[in-house]
């Protein structure tokens, strides 16, 4: 028999989520934001959800792109970070693939390089985030030498917000628009949180990612479920043992955690091995027959363990980790993380099926 642990993906789930973003960018366009394996969701399955009405996609790497492209993708594909060699740069020309421009390196690269075709390409701008991107100062010069290159189509002009799930964007925007708005260039600065939150700063392009997987990009402040999102990856498991302890017994290593009354504790099949944070402390939200409870103890490797005192529930019992009923946002704080490092940490030993 295998193990009884499997994540289940509802791409129906992932398509509702897109139309919901799209139609809270109005009139501007909607990448879905597929990086990562589609943040561990699997790219292909995401994507072909939504073959039928997405605007284009948004990803890191080339080699995701061509999979998009030789899967019969003919929408618009951004690289985010841009290409990082001149094969890649050729690649994506070839390919009809954007390209964000981000340094003197790769604006250098792309004056150089002999392309097959002209390429898209996303001018970033450092606006305050201070982790990819150009001084706004420098856009005119940029796009001068983009434009003398001859070597690109449309260019646009982007950015990226630090705090549009906090303390706002109206600072970055400032500066941002201080430059851009000159230009008349298309403009793309909105992700998942902004397009929520701010909906004058939608532009040209959105990109959501977060919310597209099921995901709050604000958990402090609205749900995923009350902004009307849908989960699409339920981490589901069983229950493999059950203790029956006594009061002073402890549970697992380190015996972090210690009954303080006679206590049912369930063994799940599920660890850090297969993508469960091991900082998820006890008291860490879990569904064991649709009946929600707590994680107790240290998550080990292959196992965690669950409170079951006055479930109804035993040997066999369903196990949600996170997912439909149970939201990754609430376990992923929890875990003093966020649901992004959840979705993308599932370990490829867990088996994933779709619906």
């Amino acid at each position: 028999m295998t193990r009884p642990i499997l994540a289940r993906i509802e791409p129906a789930a992932f398509r509702h989520n897109y139309l919901l973003a799209r139609q809270q960018a109005g009139g501007a366009r909607a990448w879905a934001v597929v990086k990562a394996n589609a943040y561990g969701h699997g790219l292909l399955s995401c994507a072909e959800a939504v073959r039928d009405c997405v605007d284009g996609f948004a990803l890191l790497e080339i080699g995701e792109a061509m999979r998009l492209r030789a899967a019969g993708f003919t929408q618009p594909i951004v690289l985010l970070e841009g290409f990082f060699a001149e094969d890649d740069l050729r690649l994506a020309a070839a390919n009809a693939i954007s390209s964000a421009i981000h340094c003197e390196e790769q604006l250098r690269l792309l004056e150089l390089a002999e392309l097959e075709a002209p390429l898209d390409v996303f001018i970033k701008l450092n606006t305050g985030m201070n982790r990819l991107g150009f001084v706004p100062e420098r856009l005119p010069e940029v796009l001068a030498r983009l434009r003398a290159s001859g070597k690109t189509g449309q260019i646009s002009v982007m950015t990226h917000f630090a705090c549009a799930d906090g303390t706002g964007i109206d600072e970055q925007l400032a500066r941002f628009n201080a430059v851009a708005e000159p230009t008349g260039l298309p403009r793309s600065v909105a992700n998942s949180a902004a397009l929520l939150r701010y909906p004058h700063a939608t532009y040209d392009w959105v990109r959501p990612g977060i919310m597209l997987y099921g995901g709050s990009p604000m958990p402090d402040m609205q749900s995923a479920a009350d902004l009307g999102l849908r989960p699409v990856m339920t981490l589901a498991s069983r229950i493999i043992g059950v203790q029956n302890l006594r009061s002073g017994d402890c549970v697992g290593y380190g015996a972090s955690f210690t009954a303080d009354r006679p206590m049912r504790v369930g063994t799940v099949a599920c660890g850090y091995a297969d993508g469960y944070p091991r900082h998820a402390p006890t008291g860490t939200p879990i569904l064991v027959n649709g009946q929600r409870t707590r994680t107790l103890g240290r998550v080990s490797m292959d196992m965690l363990a669950c409170d079951l005192t006055g479930l109804d529930a035993g040997l066999g019992s369903s196990v949600t980790l996170w997912g439909e009923g149970m939201p990754a946002d609430e376990v992923a704080t929890a875990a003093g993380t966020v649901s992004y490092e959840l979705f993308c940490a599932l370990a490829q030993r867990v088996p994933v099926v779709e619906g």
